[in-house]
Formats: structure tokens, C-alpha cells, sequence
């Protein structure tokens, strides 16, 4: 197995909490990060080098290396970026007096738009082509990207669940299930780059589908809902 860090003769690893006791710049730490993204894009994980991206980003590599002391240190700071700038976006709407199926109808587009975004399909790829050789990029992106979404929303539900309006024996499982239909059609095609139909009509559709069929497997008391008629054929 190959480790993602090959950095032993470095000092200890640097977190963003040292960085900031510290007081060292969250502008050069953005900085940074943002060449770092740029340079996993095209190249991906193994083919970035902490050179390329001290250069992409327009700092030292001492300085680099005061921020990050690996190139595995800098991708899990990337990806924990990432989630926390699109968690609150995405769970904008889920608190505990929110309405159930408003509540889910905005996350579901909220989770379709993010599973096609740019930066959703560039970590996606960089994981799946790399993850054999790097295993702990796999975990690194499913403990601050999945999972957190998935805690986050299994928390939610059970609240409803204990009100009575949901009837959810495992709320983990309900969640992924919920994450996994939210994937529908137009996720998986998108990740292999084949064409996919991005309007806001189409995204609705599948958002609220999976809204449904999700309410109709967990709504404690009927009535069931109709599925949705989607108006134009697929692309």
C-alpha cells in the first residue's frame, strides 16, 4: 500500500488551528488552498506536487510548508474547506420547526445542484481514479463530504421521527438512502462526463421524485403521495 504522506523527515503535521494561534495569514491560507485547487483539477492527486502548487498559488514553499507540511495534509484541508463552505448552503433550510417536505424538497435541489457542480465531480474523480493508491483520500473526503451530510440530516429526521410524523428505525440508513436518491439519473451520468439535462425544471423533477419516494417508504400515517409525470423525456 502506498502512503499518501512521505514526509517523515518533516516537523510534526500543521493544522489550521496552528496556523492561526500563530497568527499567521488566513488570506495566504486561502491563497493557497485556492493554487491547490487548481492544480488537483488538472492534475489530480499523485500527478500535483507541493512545487506546482507553491508556484500555482504564488508563494514560497517554505511558506507553503509553514501551512501544510504534505501534500496529504493540503488535500484534507482542501476538501474540509470545501464541505465547510457548502454545508450551510446546503442545510439552509433544516432546523426543528422547519415543514418536513419543504424542508427536503429545498435540501434535494440543494444536493442535486452540488453532485453536478464542477467541484463536486473534480473531488469525485480525483477520488475515484485515486483512492486504490491513496486509500485515505477516500476517507478523507467521506469523513468531511458524505458522512457530515449524512450526520447532519439523520439528526434532523430523527427529530421527526420522535415527534411522530416520521417512522425511521435506523435514521443513518433513511439518510443514505435519501442521499442515494437524490443521485438519481443525473449524478452518476454527470460524473462519467456524459450529457445531462441541468435545468431547474429537470433538477426539480428529480429532487421532488426523490422527495416522495422518500416520504412514502417513512411518513408515519398515509396518505401517500402520487409520483411526479416527468413533462419532456429524458435527455
Amino acid at each position: 500500500m502506498i502512503s499518501m504522506d512521505t514526509t517523515a523527515d518533516r516537523p510534526r503535521q500543521v493544522q489550521a488551528e496552528d496556523c492561526v494561534l500563530s497568527g499567521a495569514s488566513a488570506a495566504k491560507r486561502a491563497q493557497i488552498l485556492a493554487g491547490a485547487a487548481r492544480v488537483f483539477a488538472e492534475h489530480g492527486y499523485e500527478g500535483a506536487s507541493m512545487s506546482g502548487i507553491a508556484r500555482d498559488a504564488g508563494v514560497s514553499k517554505g511558506t507553503l510548508y509553514n501551512y501544510f507540511d504534505s501534500k496529504a495534509t493540503l488535500f484534507s484541508a482542501f476538501v474540509e474547506q470545501c464541505a465547510c463552505e457548502k454545508m450551510p448552503l446546503l442545510f439552509s433550510r433544516i432546523d426543528e420547526g422547519a415543514n418536513l417536505t419543504e424542508s427536503l424538497d429545498h435540501l434535494a435541489v440543494a444536493m442535486v445542484r452540488l453532485f453536478t457542480s464542477p467541484l463536486s465531480l473534480m473531488l469525485n474523480r480525483i477520488i475515484i481514479s485515486e483512492a486504490g493508491n491513496f486509500p485515505a483520500l477516500a476517507e478523507t473526503f467521506w469523513k468531511h463530504g458524505p458522512q457530515k451530510a449524512i450526520n447532519i440530516l439523520s439528526a434532523w429526521l430523527m427529530q421527526h421521527n420522535d415527534a411522530g410524523v416520521l417512522n425511521i428505525p435506523d435514521p443513518v440508513f433513511a439518510a443514505e438512502q435519501f442521499y442515494a436518491l437524490c443521485q438519481t439519473r443525473i449524478a452518476a451520468r454527470a460524473r462519467m462526463q456524459l450529457p445531462v439535462n441541468t435545468d431547474e425544471a429537470h433538477i426539480t423533477f428529480i429532487a421532488r421524485s426523490a422527495v416522495r419516494t422518500f416520504l412514502n417508504a417513512y411518513m408515519r400515517e398515509d396518505p401517500r403521495l402520487p409520483p411526479l409525470v416527468m413533462e419532456h423525456a429524458p435527455d
